[in-house]
C-alpha cells in the first residue's frame, strides 16, 4: 500500500471527470468565499461527493501525523493493556486493535462520523447539533472524553486557519460545546464536498495507525512489525466502513469492554507515557 497515511488507493479516490455531479449551491445567507470550501460541495447523495485529486490531498493533509491535533500523545488505553500484559507482541496488538475497530471505540466513532457527514451534506442543523452533542457525551471514561474532544477542537481550529469552509464555521454557530474528533473530521470532509465512504475509511485508517504507533513504542515492536499489524487491520477497517454506511445512531454501543476498562484504568496507572 505504500507509505500514504490513508488506505485509499488512487483508483478509489480518482473519479471520472465525466461523472462528476454539478456543484451544490452555497448555503443561503452564507459567505460565498467560505461556501466554496476551497472546492465546491457537490449535489450528490449523502454517501457520495468529490472523489478527485483534491479530495485525496486534503484527506492526506488532515489525517497526517503532522496535522496539529496531538494524536501522538494518546493511546486509547493501549498503554494500560500493555502494562496489564493483555498486549505483549504484534499478534496480541493486532487482535486488540481489531476488536476496537469493529466492536469498540472505532466502530462508535465511525457511526458518529457518518451521521455528522450526512447532516452537513443535507444541511440538517438539528441533526448535526444532535450528533455533536451525543458524540461529546458518548465517551466511556474521562480520558477518552479528553482524547476525542481535545483532538476534535484542535482539528477545528487548524482547519479553520488553513482550510476554512462554511461548514466548519456553521458548526461553531449551532454547537458551542466541545467537538468530538470524528465529528470535526466529518464536518470538514462534507464541507469540502468529499464523499463519505473514502473520508470515513481514511479517518479509521489514521486512528488505527496512531494506535499501532502507540503499541510500537510501548511493547516495544520494530517498525516492520508495526507495518505488518497495520496491514493486517485493513479488513477490519473495510468491514467497519461498510457496516457503518447503513448503521443508525441506535447501533451505537461497544462490545470491547476490556478496552473501555483500559481507558478508565489508565487514569490511575502509576507510570504513563500517554494521556490516555
Amino acid at each position: 500500500m505504500g507509505t500514504s497515511t490513508t488506505i485509499i488507493t488512487m483508483a478509489t479516490i480518482m473519479g471520472d471527470e465525466k461523472r462528476k455531479p454539478k456543484a451544490r449551491r452555497p448555503r443561503e445567507g452564507g459567505d460565498p468565499a467560505l461556501s466554496s470550501c476551497l472546492g465546491k460541495a457537490l449535489d450528490a447523495p449523502p454517501s457520495r461527493g468529490m472523489t478527485d485529486g483534491p479530495a485525496l490531498y486534503r484527506l492526506m493533509a488532515w489525517l497526517s501525523p503532522s496535522f496539529p491535533v496531538g494524536a501522538f500523545s494518546y493511546s486509547s488505553g493501549v498503554e494500560w493493556a500493555v502494562e496489564a500484559n493483555d498486549i505483549t507482541d504484534a499478534q496480541t496488538l493486532k487482535s486488540w486493535l481489531s476488536v476496537m475497530l469493529t466492536e469498540g471505540g472505532g466502530a462508535c466513532d465511525a457511526i458518529l462520523f457518518a451521521h455528522a457527514h450526512r447532516a452537513v451534506a443535507e444541511n440538517d442543523d438539528k441533526a448535526l447539533h444532535a450528533v455533536a452533542e451525543l458524540a461529546a457525551a458518548f465517551a466511556p471514561s474521562k480520558e477518552r472524553h479528553l482524547e476525542t474532544t481535545a483532538q476534535g477542537n484542535a482539528f477545528v481550529e487548524a482547519t479553520r486557519a488553513a482550510w476554512g469552509c462554511d461548514a466548519i464555521e456553521h458548526l461553531k454557530t449551532i454547537w458551542n460545546g466541545p467537538v468530538a474528533y470524528p465529528v470535526a473530521v466529518a464536518v470538514a470532509s462534507a464541507g469540502h464536498g468529499i464523499a463519505l465512504e473514502p473520508a470515513l475509511a481514511a479517518y479509521l485508517q489514521a486512528v488505527a495507525a496512531n494506535w499501532v504507533s502507540a503499541g510500537v513504542r510501548l511493547i516495544p515492536l520494530g517498525q516492520s512489525d508495526g507495518q505488518r499489524v497495520l496491514a493486517a487491520l485493513e479488513p477490519a477497517v473495510t468491514a467497519t466502513v461498510q457496516r457503518t454506511l447503513t448503521a443508525t445512531l441506535d447501533d451505537l454501543g461497544s462490545s470491547a469492554i476490556r478496552a473501555d476498562l483500559a481507558s478508565a484504568r489508565h487514569e490511575t496507572q502509576y507510570t504513563r507515557l500517554f494521556r490516555s
